[in-house]
């Protein structure tokens, strides 16, 4: 049993996983495809996956997700038309115990239990109430044609029944029934809201049915695109704030900055040598706090290279305040301990967004005052592409 955080929190057991990259990368293009937006996703050698997620009507939902692949290679003794999932983490020996599900006790978080074919882009969901404990090293089956049906219409939903098996003396339900919803990465944001609800109401498999079939109606749009909350108080288009932007040189700066600051969010949600990440937002600090693996706690601050390059090649990335206060020249540059890193974006010299790193300690001085880092830096051989690189 791994005692680990995913996305810095504790939901229980987390499992080390190979060769699943393809299924982290579904669920995050699914996201997208849903209408959301990723503002974190756990790594993809563990499972089970968090995602925090931004829905278009601003609202912000946790997925914690436990993905299993799902396949149609031929089964010897099964049906032709039967597509096979397993439920398969951890050593085999691990199997004979209890594997509870991870569970937000708070309800702000959904648990989803997916079955995935990444190649068909296709996702099947079980019902999380009745497959907690996870009945690991067994294999669940569907058929076919309920796939088909989800691959062309986005959305199908159908009753199983359930019987009592090697794991378990009993049906999962009372019922001998189980619903399955079946559904392509557009709806997996629908998704999750009916697991949401299905799991905060405890509802059965009939009431899971008609929730399901309720949550996409014939002929919707899989996809609701509502005004974003800046548009609403602005009382303006996002086209026409995007304009307002682009025709101010200060508001593009800082716009620039903040894009750059989302950027290296990302990068550092998503890199092993990182534990926690948080991005601040206070007037005069830094801009990250981050825990690595190996235990050092770094203060972060993010800045834009210049599209200018010196003309050796090597990129320069400004690290300065925007002006200085009345009668202290000094206060426009950074105290040399004011952070421990900077992480310059190189976006404006290279198109892509790429960071590299460098220890305070490391950065030159200001040649007027010792205390101060010099404004203009060069990113040598010295700056590092990750974070956890750093000496």
């Amino acid at each position: 049993m791994e005692h680990e955080l995913v996305a810095g929190r504790s939901f229980g057991e987390v499992y080390r996983v190979q060769n699943r990259a393809d299924l982290h990368d579904f669920l995050l293009n699914a996201v997208e495809a849903s209408g959301g937006r990723v503002l974190y996703a756990s790594e993809p050698n563990r499972a089970p996956i968090y995602l925090g997620v931004q829905l278009a009507s601003d609202e912000r939902l946790g997925m914690l997700v436990y993905p299993f692949r799902i396949t149609t290679n031929d089964i010897p003794n099964r049906p032709a038309d039967e597509v096979r999932g397993q439920l398969r983490y951890g050593s085999e020996k691990s199997w004979l115990r209890e594997h509870p599900v991870g569970r937000d006790t708070a309800g702000v978080d959904v648990t989803m239990i997916l079955g995935i074919d990444p190649l068909a882009e296709v996702a099947v969901g079980l019902d999380a109430n009745l497959w907690d404990p996870l009945p690991m090293g067994i294999s669940f089956y569907l058929k076919q044609v309920d796939v088909d049906a989800a691959m062309s219409s986005g959305w199908h939903v159908w009753e199983k029944k359930n019987r009592a098996g090697t794991k378990r003396q009993d049906a999962r339900s009372p019922l001998n029934l189980e619903t399955v919803v079946a559904f392509t990465p557009e709806h997996l944001i629908d998704y999750a809201r009916l697991e949401r609800r299905s799991t905060s109401l405890r509802l059965d498999p009939p009431l899971r049915f008609a929730a399901a079939k309720a949550i996409i109606k014939e002929g919707a749009s899989p996809v609701v695109v509502g005004r974003h909350v800046l548009e609403e108080q602005f009382a303006l288009s996002s086209e026409q704030i995007l304009d307002i932007i682009g025709g101010r040189n200060r508001l593009a700066v800082a716009v620039r900055g903040g894009v750059a600051e989302y950027h290296l969010e990302q990068q550092l949600a998503l890199s092993p040598d990182v534990l926690i990440s948080e991005r601040l937002d206070v007037d005069a600090l830094h801009d990250f706090d981050v825990e690595l693996a190996d235990e050092r706690s770094l203060r972060i601050e993010c800045k834009n290279a210049s599209p200018k390059t010196f003309a050796d090649g090597s990129h320069r990335v400004e690290v300065q305040k925007t002006r200085a206060s009345k009668g202290d020249p000094a206060s426009r540059f950074y105290r040399i301990d004011a952070f421990d890193v900077v992480a310059a974006c190189l976006f404006s010299a290279t198109g892509n967004w790429e960071f590299r790193f460098a220890r305070t300690v490391d950065l030159e001085r200001h040649k007027l005052f010792p205390d101060r880092l010099a404004p203009i830096q060069r990113v040598s051989e010295r700056w590092v592409c990750e974070i956890g690189a750093l000496p």
